[in-house]
């Protein structure tokens, strides 16, 4: 039953990482400079700003996973507090695999073991500056994402009616 569910899961996160690649725009249009203009009216920047987060939404995912890449591979701390976190699950993987994880004579659940690596490995997190790191990257996100949404002029879609100018 617990492994039809992970593959299950597994086709799932492979069916939606699929999508997120096929929906890319062409990189090239997503940073030529000639499209590049200021909005003229704060109606046209609202405009741009969604009709672009939703042409380009899965290549914002990708410039925040790059923005997160960044954050950790500048961070030594940040990656010996993950290889921490990450080195306790894998264990507490290992060992499942052998027998039940049993403490004080109780069976403990595996969301209870996670818990467990993530309670060993905070003071690791709390050192590198992992909450600051979080909102470093929000941060950087938003400006990013929003002046490229705000500053890109809308892509011409097929089949889309021709729209009034305000005179």
């Amino acid at each position: 039953m617990a492994a039809e569910k992970d593959q299950q899961k597994d086709a799932e996160a492979e069916g939606l990482s699929a999508t997120r690649r096929a929906t890319i725009r062409p990189w090239g249009s997503f940073v030529d400079q000639r499209r590049f203009s200021r909005p003229r009216n704060l109606g046209e920047l609202c405009q741009r700003l969604v009709r672009n987060v939703e042409f380009y939404q899965s290549n914002y995912v990708f410039v925040f996973l790059g923005l997160i890449l960044y954050c950790v591979v500048t961070s030594p701390m940040l990656l010996v507090a993950l290889a921490v976190f990450f080195g306790a699950c894998y264990i507490l993987y290992l060992r499942t695999l052998q027998s039940k994880f049993v403490l004080f004579g109780r069976e403990v659940s595996p969301a209870h073991q996670y818990a467990l690596a993530g309670g060993v490995s905070f003071p690791f997190f709390w050192l590198a500056g992992a909450g600051s790191a979080v909102f470093w990257v929000l941060g950087a996100t938003l400006v990013v994402i929003g002046s490229h949404a705000a500053f890109h002029q809308i892509e011409a879609v097929d089949g889309e009616e021709l729209q009034m100018e305000p005179v």
